[in-house]
């Protein structure tokens, strides 16, 4: 039934007095989203979904991998030739499926096609002589193994060329890349910041700068996902992959500064705790994932510390483990009992923007 057909029998069902009128509208607004969200949840596991993803993994890593191949045989020019080539008819198909209503594989076109942007810039500063000073940086490969300020160019434009193809397409997948390039982007500013190579950011003070701004650039964008998040009522998850590599940058810092004396244990345990509560109120489990890593590595690491050389370390490690399966059990039986009562706390218009979102 078409949107049309719908909001007739809807406003035929008003003049028989079973709805208000003012209720017409967002109620079909409502079934459209709902329809939506049933469209995508039945086609996300599709046999011809898992060979578009598939086939979409195999043609980035191909464009982008191992094209540097090209370079060691043909040189700089060719590659940049090659991947304009590339992004030309990776864009033209996917302009070309989205018109047809081919979703999964025109959103893994567009995803191509920002994959390939970092490529197309890194062959244009060769060409320019922007790396011809680089004593480390000899393979586009190095993009995915080197911390180097000079990636920055890549990512920035690779940001640039996402938004615009995320504006266009509006496919969830497509923030897949704009989230990895903000996650190797929190590693590269650091020596952007202190204008130093790889080398010397892994000790000392470097190390620890670059440890805090990972923090704080992975909560910037957590913050940006939960943005995202609650302004989306379109019943697409853009903010997945923000939620995602937010986590791994915000948590990977944390985990990695140490926890020092015994309050700064509590501390890391606490955060993680609620990184549990936060995977509840939002209904997002990759953050009670995190946060229960988290607080089974400090439980573990408390137990050790203060039951160390003892018998009991054994007992309680044992009794630490049932307890956590237990926690477990009881989660997977009132998940949504929780979900309700802490959301629950929250402002009334930030539980409606939830619901909203699904």
């Amino acid at each position: 039934m078409s949107k049309m057909c719908k909001r007739k029998a809807l406003m035929d069902a008003a003049d028989l007095g079973l709805l208000h009128y003012g209720q017409v509208d967002p109620l079909l607004h409502y079934l459209e989203e709902r329809l939506a969200q049933h469209k995508a949840a039945n086609a996300r596991f599709t046999g011809g979904n898992v060979l578009y993803y598939m086939g979409g993994m195999l043609a980035i890593g191909a464009c982008t991998l191992f094209s540097t191949l090209a370079v060691e045989k043909w040189g700089m020019p060719i590659l940049l030739d090659m991947s304009l080539v590339y992004i030309l008819c990776t864009i033209t198909l996917a302009i070309w499926l989205d018109a047809r209503g081919l979703g999964v594989p025109a959103g893994i076109f567009s995803t191509l096609t920002i994959a390939l942007v970092p490529l197309a810039t890194f062959s244009l500063q060769n060409v320019m002589g922007f790396w011809a000073d680089s004593s480390t940086i000899a393979h586009y490969r190095d993009f995915n193994a080197l911390i180097d300020w000079r990636w920055l160019v890549m990512e920035l434009t690779t940001l640039l060329a996402g938004s615009i193809m995320l504006w266009r397409f509006r496919y969830s997948f497509l923030v897949m890349p704009i989230a990895v390039t903000l996650f190797y982007m929190s590693m590269d500013i650091v020596p952007a910041l202190f204008m130093q190579g790889d080398s010397g950011m892994f000790s000392g003070d470097g190390w620890v700068a670059r440890q805090q701004i990972a923090l704080v650039f992975g909560l910037l964008m957590l913050t940006l996902a939960f943005i995202v998040d609650i302004r989306s009522h379109s019943g697409v998850d853009y903010a997945f992959w923000l939620y995602l590599f937010g986590l791994l940058t915000f948590w990977g810092a944390l985990s990695s500064m140490g926890n020092g004396d015994l309050a700064g244990k509590f501390v890391y345990l606490a955060i993680n705790a609620l990184l549990i509560v936060l995977g509840a109120i939002l209904g997002r489990r990759m953050f009670t994932v995190f946060g229960g890593i988290g607080v089974a590595m400090m439980l573990g690491q408390l137990s050790w510390t203060i039951f160390r050389n003892s018998f009991i370390f054994v007992v309680l490690l044992t009794l630490l483990g049932f307890a956590l399966i237990g926690a477990g059990l009881l989660w997977s039986r009132y998940e949504r009992r929780i979900c309700a009562r802490l959301r629950s706390l929250l402002p009334e218009s930030m539980q409606m923007m939830l619901l909203a979102r699904g």
